[in-house]
């Protein structure tokens, strides 16, 4: 519904004024036929055009006052401005859009586009999530630049609706301007507006607290200006001894942030020690701005007492819409606390007018919650023209690449472009995901794979007995659902590997035979496996023959095949081809020089260890420790092919070792392991093997040294690491 109702006196002669106003701001940025257009522009260009909007509000009027307020408080942009002041036109009467594009350009008309768009859905939808609502609406503008618009019309309107007698719709209004634009507004650094959106949001929705503050705020006002003065003088004289310059005015904070404070801290108004702030901004060069800053701060130091807890430094860390100052609170006189901001004119600029203002400065970067806005900020501090020339070809749709779809409730879900059902699922909650088999969306049942468009209405359908399966990895896009897809699949993995190893230890122990675990894991690997889990689950799902792979573990595992039986004394050592590399084991008190000997991989027998010797069906003599977890079945089975075996001259030769570490996950820890092995003189490294699960890992470390004394040395330095909780050898 449209009122024609006609503009009053008062009216007609406001929308002249703003207009006069407009043109001395931006009018070297129109030409001689835009100039006129905007003379003719409060005339109402067209009698066709409807006077006013279904609630009385006169279309032209909040135009003009919209473009005024934009052109103040962020930047008196040429395209903007035109696109503001013609959108009454374009969006009530369609049919002059192609002549206002012929006459504007094609970069104005698709602003008024993304203004009507962002107008014709904020009126159908509920704002149940900010955050959400905020990515929708950034996905319906074709560029930041009408956000920006949005924001300030917004004020326009909450300045207008005062005592209006549609008491929900203003409310309605209020509640979007404080939950969607006011935090825009700060996202972007509109400080100004985002302040007085929330004032006239707390007026509307609860004016008995507002009129009460604002009452208490005047009737102190006098005394607050007094103190801020008596505390502002000496600050002013020790700051111009230092040789700064700068300039120093003190404010109040707004309502609505001591109505926060308040409820937040439980107390009335006489009990907010931070009803003002002292603003101290300081001109200096972009290279001086840091030091300068802490130089004031430690000025205000030395005259009073700071507050550790209340300080807060933004200009290390800018807040992540580029916002940069020094907080301080101090004692000041007659034992009140005082907050002081400490800020150069540049990081003012950017304080007050936001976004637009960080063009001014190049070199000034800040980081972004939304990885859209942080591309913003990147093209205003390269930009020599002003920031909304450059804005115009940034389009947050491409960029954030989201989709928003709505739960049968209503609830909004914000999701990446091409995320499909499964992703929707997940994206509800974990389990509704894990037990999705489709969904219904306008009445129709669709796929887990079918991809969710801008608007939807999805309802999930789910099984008790779905469970994810590899193949969602190649559906899902969203990095919520994969990961959660992966966790599944991984806990279901692991599920089956302990079936498996239950498996293969129940076959060991029928079979009497010891699973040793540095023996098992190279059999794993000569299998091809990556880790022991993939292993032990294939062992579960029969993707192996059980019996087969247990039989050639036993192979592996064994320490010789069977051989006729003779008798030591008709059993003849075999010569080596070549000579051992070094002398260091003797048998029956003589060397073995000529003999070939063997250590034993199940044991890997090091210089100085209790040994004996095996002789094999090659001739070879392996040698075991006398502690070897295979010694009791050979001392059994084959008696007679033992040799007493003995260490001969000193050590020098390297020979492998396996230990067994055991710890928690902590960044750097095998860093910490492999850089203790690598200062030890006459030891390497040779193999490491790390498994980690839920913030535990276990390690196989394979290490040559030299004998016994350097591995017990060895022990005891890595038991010493961070994280570790054991090392033993294997």
């Amino acid at each position: 519904m449209i009122i024609k109702q006609p503009l009053i006196f008062a009216e007609l002669r406001e929308i002249s004024r703003l207009i006069g106003e407009i043109k001395e701001i931006a009018g070297s940025r129109f030409s001689a036929e835009e100039i006129s257009w905007l003379e003719d522009f409060r005339h109402g260009m067209s009698e066709g055009i409807p006077i006013r909007d279904p609630h009385g509000l006169p279309f032209i009027l909040m135009s003009v006052r919209t473009a005024r307020l934009f052109a103040e408080s962020v930047e008196p942009d040429h395209n903007i401005l035109a696109a503001i002041l013609i959108f009454p036109i374009c969006h009530l009467m369609p049919e002059s859009i192609d002549r206002m594009k012929k006459m504007w350009g094609e970069d104005i008309v698709s602003i008024v586009h993304g203004m009507r768009e962002v107008m014709r859905f904020g009126s159908k939808t509920e704002i149940t999530n900010q955050e959400n609502f905020r990515g929708l609406l950034l996905s319906l503008a074709d560029d930041i630049r009408v956000i920006i618009v949005m924001i300030v019309y917004h004020l326009v309107l909450m300045r207008a609706i005062n005592r209006h007698p549609d008491d929900v719709w203003v409310r309605n209004v209020a509640f979007e301007a404080d939950c969607l634009y006011a935090q825009l507004a700060h996202r972007l650094g509109l400080y100004q507006l985002k302040s007085e959106l929330e004032d006239l949001a707390l007026k509307y929705t609860n004016r008995e607290i507002y009129t009460q503050i604002a009452r208490k705020l005047n009737e102190t006002k006098r005394a607050r200006e007094a103190y801020i003065a008596a505390f502002i003088a000496p600050v002013k004289e020790k700051l111009t001894a230092a040789g700064l310059k700068f300039s120093i005015k003190g404010r109040t904070k707004s309502i609505s942030s001591i109505w926060a404070k308040i409820k937040k801290q439980k107390v009335d108004l006489q009990h907010i020690y931070d009803l003002f702030a002292i603003r101290v901004i300081i001109d200096t060069p972009l290279e001086r701005e840091k030091r300068d800053c802490w130089l004031a701060y430690s000025i205000l130091a030395d005259m009073y007492t700071a507050n550790p807890a209340r300080m807060k430094d933004w200009i290390t860390i800018p807040k992540s819409n580029g916002y940069e100052s020094l907080h301080a609170t101090v004692m000041g006189p007659d034992s009140k606390w005082v907050e002081v901001q400490f800020r150069t004119r540049r990081m003012d600029l950017v304080a007050e007018k936001g976004l637009a203002a960080h063009w001014r400065y190049k070199g000034v970067k800040g980081d972004s919650t939304d990885q859209w806005m942080n591309n913003i900020r990147d093209i205003l501090e390269s930009a020599d023209s002003g920031p909304m020339q450059l804005m115009r070809d940034v389009k947050p749709g491409s960029a954030l690449k989201e989709v928003f779809a709505f739960t049968p409730k209503g609830d909004l879900l914000r999701l990446s472009t091409g995320a499909t059902v499964l992703d929707f699922a997940f994206a509800v909650h974990s389990n509704v995901g894990c037990r999705c088999t489709g969904a219904i969306i306008y009445g129709a049942h669709r796929r887990i794979n079918h991809r969710i468009a801008n608007g939807d209405t999805v309802e999930i359908i789910t099984s008790a007995n779905q469970t994810p399966t590899q193949d969602w990895l190649a559906i899902a896009t969203t990095t919520k659902a994969r990961n959660k897809i992966r966790q599944s699949l991984n806990e279901q993995k692991l599920r089956r590997a302990e079936l498996g190893r239950e498996l293969m230890e129940r076959r060991a122990k029928n079979r009497k035979i010891d699973l040793d675990e540095p023996t098992l894991m190279r059999f794993i690997k000569k299998l091809g496996y990556k880790s022991t889990n993939d292993f032990f689950a294939d062992l579960a799902d029969e993707k192996l023959d059980a019996g087969k792979v247990f039989a050639d573990f036993e192979a592996e595992s064994a320490p010789d095949e069977e051989v006729p039986t003779v008798s030591a004394g008709e059993f003849h050592l075999r010569e080596l081809e070549e000579e051992s590399p070094a002398e260091i084991l003797a048998v029956g008190g003589k060397t073995i020089k000529g003999l070939r000997y063997q250590m034993a991989k199940c044991c890997s027998p090091l210089f100085g260890d209790d040994v004996f010797g095996f002789i094999s069906s090659e001739g070879v003599i392996r040698v075991h420790q006398k502690n070897c977890p295979n010694a009791p079945n050979i001392r059994q089975r084959y008696p007679y092919r033992i040799v007493a075996v003995e260490w001969s001259g000193s050590s020098g030769v390297q020979m492998p070792v396996t230990l067994k570490v055991v710890g928690h996950d902590d960044i750097g820890i095998v860093t910490n392991i492999t850089s203790i092995i690598a200062k030890e003189p006459d030891m390497s490294l040779r193999n490491i093997s790390i498994d980690s699960d839920d913030g535990v890992f276990q390690g196989f470390l394979t290490i040559n040294l030299t004998d016994t004394g350097r591995l017990s040395s060895l022990l005891r330095k890595l038991r010493t690491v961070k994280g570790v909780k054991d090392v033993t050898r294997n």
